[in-house]
């Protein structure tokens, strides 16, 4: 069975539940409202790139993408 692959997001809220830093100190080094933290780490809403970024360097997250491999119909 093939591994299920966890979703950026997702990584970056688990980190952000890790860090132990509370949501109030992450809106202010982010310079975002709080609410829009709770709702990010809820799932409930989401970050810009710009946001995300800031949030990686703040948690001391190295981000790197790689391509999906896609299945070939037939094969």
């Amino acid at each position: 069975m093939a591994k299920r692959r966890v979703k950026l997001s997702e990584q970056i809220r688990r980190a952000v539940k890790a860090s132990g830093l509370s949501q109030y100190r992450i809106s202010k080094e982010l310079g975002v409202s709080e609410s829009t933290i709770s709702r990010f780490v809820s799932g409930k809403g989401g970050l810009s790139m710009e946001y995300l970024d800031a949030l990686a360097d703040l948690l001391g997250l190295n981000i790197a993408a790689t391509r999906k491999r896609r299945h070939r119909k037939g094969r």
